[in-house]
């Protein structure tokens, strides 16, 4: 999940050098939704990791 962020973060930085503002704002928004997503994914796994089986 983090690499597709990183890919829209990419096309959304290539849109905006190229002049497509409507597109780069898009895919940044994707990359953003995208990291929350990946960030809250590895806090659960995080946490659910670290229960003890008792």
């Amino acid at each position: 999940m983090l690499s597709w962020a990183i890919t829209f973060l990419i096309i959304a930085l290539i849109a905006a050098v190229l002049g497509f503002g409507g597109v780069a704002g898009t895919a940044s928004w994707i990359a953003q939704v995208l990291f929350v997503v990946f960030l809250i994914a590895f806090v659960a796994s995080l946490v659910m990791g670290r229960r003890s089986g008792v």
